[in-house]
């Protein structure tokens, strides 16, 4: 029999991170500060973006929704996210969008983490929005139009209450009941920023007047839910809903009258507002912006729209952080995803060793 290897023989240790104890982590450190962590860790690697491999996500389309998988890898780490997006499945009980994803090794194809995503994918999605805006919405800017207000929206107000110093949020959905709980949801956060929350009855109502606007709407349809005739000058736009083929939110001629930024060019013009412009339509990547290679807003009348579908860079940016927030609370448990082998190079023996054992329990 050969000699055990050390290396091998060691039980192999993946930390894992369940959709309840992620829960538990962020209403025991804060909303506020994991959504600060995550968009610091993801403008550090916005900042380095050329140290990354990158691809467009692969998708998987149906009449219902879609399912996704994205992934991204630097010389260290190899991450991925599978995610869906299903309009209706709340009639059925469902999030409209479910996520888990895992952290690896690159010199070892070791996974060392895997973690629930569903509640990080909204957390990333609101730091990313707030990080776009840091740069390319007016510093003075107050009131934010936030049109949804589904499992995107609480995330959203946070972050940009949090930190971008928003202190009017005006709301809009198509289902009064969504806003309710919106509203109900923010109640204990409004007072600590001195912020006001106020529903309106229509879209237009909403953005009238809105320094920022957020659309984060479900339905996998070409939409138009802010209007050219909406657009004020100044105003910076977050289109996050927007984030698969056949699925748009704002007019063309809202694109048309705005510098338009985007994560991952390929991507966006295949899944973003980008899929109703023409292929030379100018677009800036936001890294260049990180990166000082590129302006974000320029003036105080410009009009600017960052197209966020969602990269797999921000999964990975927030896998880390709450990986390391997670150890720092000992919320991480251990699953045995990788078998433990005496001889690396024996997998049968797992087979063996078990069908003795039960042999012997059955005796």
């Amino acid at each position: 029999m050969p000699a055990p290897n050390t290396l091998t023989a060691a039980r192999p240790r993946t930390d894992f991170l369940s959709a309840t104890d992620a829960a538990r982590l962020v209403a025991r450190v804060g909303v506020v500060e994991v959504l600060r962590m995550i968009t610091y860790a993801i403008e550090a690697d916005y900042g380095r973006w050329q140290d990354f491999d990158k691809s467009a996500r692969t998708a998987a389309h149906s009449v219902q929704g879609v399912i996704e998988l994205m992934p991204v890898a630097d010389a260290r780490d190899y991450a991925f996210k599978y995610v869906n997006g299903h309009p209706l499945n709340p009639r059925l009980g469902l999030p409209t969008v479910m996520a888990f994803g895992a952290l690896a090794d690159v010199a070892t194809g070791m996974p060392r983490f895997v973690s629930e995503l569903t509640l990080t994918t909204a957390l990333r999605t609101a730091a990313t929005s707030a990080m776009a805006a840091r740069r390319l919405a007016r510093a003075d800017s107050r009131s934010l139009a936030l049109i949804g207000n589904g499992s995107q929206s609480e995330f959203q107000a946070l972050a940009f209450m949090g930190l971008l110093g928003i202190r009017e949020l005006r709301l809009f959905d198509v289902d009064p009941a969504a806003s309710h709980k919106l509203v109900c949801n923010l109640q204990p956060y409004l007072p600590q920023f001195g912020a006001t929350a106020r529903v309106f009855p229509s879209t237009q109502d909403a953005v009238h007047g809105a320094d920022i606007v957020t659309t984060a709407t479900a339905d996998k349809a070409y939409a138009t839910i802010i209007h050219e005739s909406m657009v004020e000058p100044g105003m910076h736009i977050n289109a996050v809903g927007g984030d698969c083929p056949g699925k748009t939110e704002l007019d063309a001629g809202v694109l048309r009258r705005a510098d338009v930024f985007v994560e991952y060019e390929p991507q966006t013009r295949i899944e973003g507002e980008l899929q109703q412009m023409p292929a030379d339509f100018a677009v800036t990547e936001f890294w260049r912006v990180v990166q000082g290679l590129a302006p974000g807003r320029s003036s105080a009348q410009q009009i600017t729209v960052f197209d966020s579908v969602g990269f797999a860079l921000e999964d990975y940016s927030a896998l880390r952080s709450m990986h390391a927030l997670a150890r720092s609370a000992g919320l991480l448990a251990q699953i045995e995803l990788i078998p433990t082998l005496a001889d690396p190079k024996d997998l049968f023996s797992m087979v063996r060793q078990t069908g003795l054992s039960s042999a012997s329990k059955a005796a």
